[in-house]
């Protein structure tokens, strides 16, 4: 008399959820990898969002150090600087991102900069 055991274990395995894990981790980095800034600024708060149209950025971190485009320039050097960066645009935009505890007067002189060349300022702030 011949008797089968009923649990058969079979051989083949699933690679489904697995590719399902790898892919779910894929679009988790894709996500939180999209950094828009290299600077780690604390920026003031306020209402509002700050558009994704920009040509030039300029970020003053809490030592009042300039950066033009992630790029670290001495402050008298600015203006010029910026002059060759918004070179032959139609609409040159500076979006500046100062830290929070960075006195008004640094912003102004950005502001004052770009007021005296007719470039448009958009100030970035985080949300509430």
């Amino acid at each position: 008399m011949k008797l089968k055991g009923r649990n058969k274990v079979s051989p083949d395995f699933s690679m489904s959820s697995m590719t399902d894990i790898v892919f779910l981790l894929l679009i988790f980095f894709m996500l939180t990898a999209n950094s828009p800034n290299a600077l780690d600024l604390l920026l003031p708060k306020a209402k509002g969002k700050s558009t994704n149209t920009q040509n030039v950025s300029v970020s003053i971190d809490k030592n009042l150090q300039y950066f033009v485009n992630n790029e670290r320039i001495n402050g008298e050097y600015i203006e010029i600087e910026l002059k060759k960066a918004l070179e032959g645009q139609d609409k040159p935009t500076i979006i500046l991102r100062a830290e929070e505890n960075v006195a008004i007067k640094e912003a102004v002189n950005v502001m004052d900069i770009a007021n005296r060349n007719n470039y448009k300022v958009i100030l970035a702030v985080r949300p509430n």
